[in-house]
């Protein structure tokens, strides 16, 4: 259960880095609002898994499908360039999650 809210919490992350964008600086009130309370319930659902995860793990996590889906809806939404290096960089990030995932008991 605590993967799964792990998960739902780095979706959240890539709802609220997304919404950033939307908001224009915080200028727009509902992309703004949509954003803080993403914001509020990834942070939520982040304190709730490391209850019982390693602190390392459990924000690397974290932070590493937020980035993931950010680059992806980035390139998705907002025509962000995609190369070999981008790929490979994110490549990395996912494997560095797997790898984490598997050395944590």
């Amino acid at each position: 259960m605590n993967w799964i809210l792990l998960l739902t919490a780095g979706l959240f992350e890539i709802a609220w880095a997304i919404g950033l964008k939307y908001s224009e600086g915080f200028t727009r009130l509902w992309p703004t609002v949509g954003t803080l309370v993403a914001m509020a319930i990834s942070v939520w659902m982040l304190g709730i898994a490391m209850k019982n995860l390693p602190v390392g793990t459990a924000y690397a996590i974290w932070v590493g499908v937020g980035a993931v889906g950010t680059v992806i809806l980035g390139v998705v939404l907002f025509d962000e360039p995609v190369n070999a290096l981008r790929i490979g960089s994110v490549a990395l990030i996912i494997a560095g999650m797997i790898g984490l995932k598997l050395a944590t008991p």
